[in-house]
């Protein structure tokens, strides 16, 4: 049998821990060799119950974290937590697995991961994390695209601390409001902890700045709604998503952990679908 994959992680947040979990429950194929925080009191405490053995792997130490020579690190922080840790993360001979697609919205820090990765003999892979379709939507840009358009649409408690918030409030909203249109580069780095999705679409289709993106608060709904149309030569793609949000941080879909685990297993996996 092949050894396990050692995998260490870069933040502890929702996404981070349902991540852990999900590791820690295939020891065979991956070994979780440190989680990375920002607070090591804060992740001490958040590591409850069935994350309680993962305490002595937390660290707020990245050249310590990185001696434990992980062969995959999964970002799951934030942009800040790119900028900050990819650079080192590739130049140790990591292969680096991105779950904040909207980061690369910037065009210098795309070129310096992607040439970063080529030096080193890395991968720098990105989740596909709550939508679908990526699949059908890479194969039709080969194809000829004409027009992708992505729409967010998510309760108003999610767009809290959003640039949504200022001037409006999200409490009282009675119908759906639009609160964003633009192209993709736009609404990613305007909406960094919502609009990964957006970046995800466009990377996969059209590019940044050829992508309509749509976001709406509607107090009408409860999931994490993520809605693609596509018109190409390939035919017309009409894609609905309800996510349930992630009860420890409702701007993020339960799905974008499994999706990451998803994307871990496979890695090495002989047989991958």
């Amino acid at each position: 049998m092949a050894q396990a994959m050692r995998v260490g992680l870069i933040g502890f947040g929702a996404i981070g821990q349902r991540l852990a979990r999900g590791l820690l429950a295939h020891p065979q194929r991956v070994t979780l060799s440190g989680v990375l925080v920002q607070d090591l009191s804060e992740a001490q405490a958040a590591a409850q119950d069935d994350l309680a053995q993962l305490r002595p792997l937390l660290s707020d130490s990245r050249d310590a974290w990185l001696e434990a020579a992980p062969d995959l690190v999964v970002e799951c922080a934030g942009h800040t937590a790119v900028d900050a840790h990819a650079v080192a993360v590739l130049g140790a001979g990591c292969d680096l697995l991105l779950v904040s697609v909207g980061a690369l919205t910037d065009d210098a820090r795309y070129e310096r991961l992607r040439a970063l990765a080529e030096a080193h003999g890395r991968q720098v892979r990105l989740v596909a994390g709550a939508v679908g379709g990526i699949d059908w939507l890479t194969a039709a840009r080969d194809a000829g695209l004409r027009e992708v358009v992505y729409r967010g649409r998510k309760p108003p408690q999610a767009w809290r601390g959003s640039p949504a918030e200022p001037g409006r409030d999200l409490d009282a909203l009675v119908a759906p409001t639009r609160l964003f249109e633009g192209s993709a580069r736009q609404a990613a780095r305007d909406f960094p902890r919502n609009a990964n999705v957006a970046a995800t679409v466009a990377l996969a289709t059209l590019g940044l700045d050829q992508t309509r993106v749509e976001l709406w608060a509607d107090p009408g709904v409860s999931d994490n709604q993520h809605e693609i149309e596509a018109w190409g030569e390939a035919g017309h793609l009409l894609l609905r998503l309800d996510n349930r949000p992630d009860p420890l941080n409702p701007r993020t879909s339960l799905v974008t952990a499994h999706s990451a685990l998803r994307a871990v297993l496979n890695w090495r996996a002989p047989l991958v679908l």
